[in-house]
């Protein structure tokens, strides 16, 4: 449900910006504020999923992201589509985390890369279903039924859970890091904020630039307060683990990157091409379905060559295929613009398998609430900052170009501007251990 949803709302945001009378680069903030609130309040989901219950908080989550999905739909602003968002920001923030905590702590580490597998087969359903549905509502439809679509979704997956999901016993964890936790808050909003407005002329010129200020003193704060407490907001000890401090770092350039992509390719296609939502969303779901197939795959390539030479090598293959889209124009073929996006998923998608399998695989038990927290909270930032990024770059080109809109020489930009972005997580990853996931993959421990 959610994955459908961040695919539908991109397909859908030029038409969202024409019903509600705002630019479609400027609509950017209905997915990133949704994306902050996410960031923003997942370092509280292992707490609250040990203090209360994994399956008691993962329906909590569920219930609260569809009523957010519903009022959504009946926004009719930008202030309201903004908080209704923030809404469902908070049901995702403790819908995934914890869900993938349901998971962990019931599998064997030898089992972990096949369970992880299979977690993500369902939830690519959702990139693959959200762009030709979304394209197909919108047209057809409403905009607004892109987010009616999550309430019998919703329903459904409560009485899942509910009647499937086993009830874990609840634990008494030490009370939470407030202070840590309002410091991290705060500082991954102010963060957002002045990636969302810098220079696209969104509020007063000074504003980003104190914003930005208050922000960097919030994280030199946070950080040295997490290093300081006995149970952080968010653990730093875990960058001890080689495994984790290496997907964490590396992974989140790479996420940066690949964040851009779903935001500038739909774009791109409407007004770049000219097509119209249903066909851009045909289009676009080529990146999903790319993913989906390389998910059977994903273990023969790690038992192959290993968790490390993954990392590097699919990087410069994921980051290739993202430069070649800056070549994309009116003329091309739509069949010859939707095969290099089919090859771009295929990448992606053994990228983030190999990093979020790699990421607990070395992690202790104990830690494993505090791991998922910081983690998520990790990804979640970076897939922020690529919609800040893309919709950043494309506003600073259109802005030195003189142009009233977008063209595609500024959605180019802004694909290589990603390529490069992913590029970079490629020489971060070469101090990986070589041996790295040995035991995940083969089920013995490393020696």
């Amino acid at each position: 449900m959610q994955n459908l949803d961040s695919t539908v709302v991109a397909t859908a945001l030029p038409a969202m910006a024409r019903d509600l009378g705002e630019d479609p680069l400027t609509m950017g903030v209905a997915i990133t504020s949704y994306l902050v609130a996410l960031t923003v309040f997942i370092p509280l989901s292992g707490w609250m999923a040990d203090r209360f219950g994994a399956k008691q908080v993962f329906m909590t989550a569920i219930a609260t992201f569809t009523i957010a999905s519903g009022l959504c739909g009946l926004a009719h602003g930008l202030a309201e589509m903004v908080a209704a968002r923030v809404l469902q920001g908070l049901g995702g923030a403790m819908m995934v985390p914890v869900g993938r905590l349901l998971l962990l702590r019931r599998v064997k580490k030898d089992e972990l890369l096949t369970a992880t597998t299979w977690l993500s087969m369902p939830a690519l359903l959702g990139p693959v279903m959200g762009p030709p549905v979304g394209g197909f509502l919108t047209d057809l439809v409403s905009w607004r039924a892109v987010f009616w679509i999550n309430l019998p979704v919703g329903v459904l997956g409560l009485l899942l859970v509910w009647r499937i999901i086993p009830t874990l016993p609840k634990s008494l964890p030490p009370p939470p890091d407030v202070p840590g936790l309002a410091l991290v808050g705060s500082a991954l909003a102010c963060l957002m904020f002045t990636f969302e407005t810098l220079g696209r002329g969104l509020v007063p010129a000074w504003i980003p630039e104190a914003v930005l200020l208050l922000g960097v003193v919030l994280v030199v704060l946070a950080v040295r307060h997490c290093l300081r407490v006995k149970n952080p907001a968010l653990d730093f000890s875990l960058l001890q683990v080689p495994g984790f401090k290496i997907t964490v770092v590396a992974g989140t350039a790479f996420r940066v990157g690949a964040g851009m992509v779903p935001f500038l390719v739909p774009l791109s296609l409407q007004l770049g091409f000219g097509s119209s939502a249903s066909q851009s969303g045909m289009v676009s779901f080529a990146t999903a379905l790319g993913a989906f197939a390389m998910k059977p795959m994903a273990q023969f390539a790690l038992r192959l060559i290993g968790f490390r030479n993954v990392l590097i090598w699919n990087a410069v293959c994921a980051a290739l295929t993202v430069a070649f889209c800056a070549a994309f124009r009116p003329g091309w073929p739509m069949i010859a613009v939707f095969m290099v996006l089919l090859v771009g998923g295929l990448f992606r998608s053994l990228h983030f398998t190999t990093t979020n399998t790699l990421a607990y695989a070395d992690v202790p038990t104990e830690k494993l609430s505090a791991a998922t927290s910081f983690y998520s909270t990790a990804q979640q930032l970076s897939l922020a900052l690529g919609v800040a990024v893309a919709a950043a770059v494309l506003q600073s080109s259109v802005a030195l170009s003189g142009r009233a809109s977008a063209e595609m020489p500024d959605f180019s930009l802004g694909f290589l501007v990603a390529a490069l972005l992913m590029l970079l997580s490629a020489p971060l990853s070469i101090r990986l251990p070589a041996d790295a996931g040995e035991g995940v993959v083969t089920g013995r421990r490393k020696k």
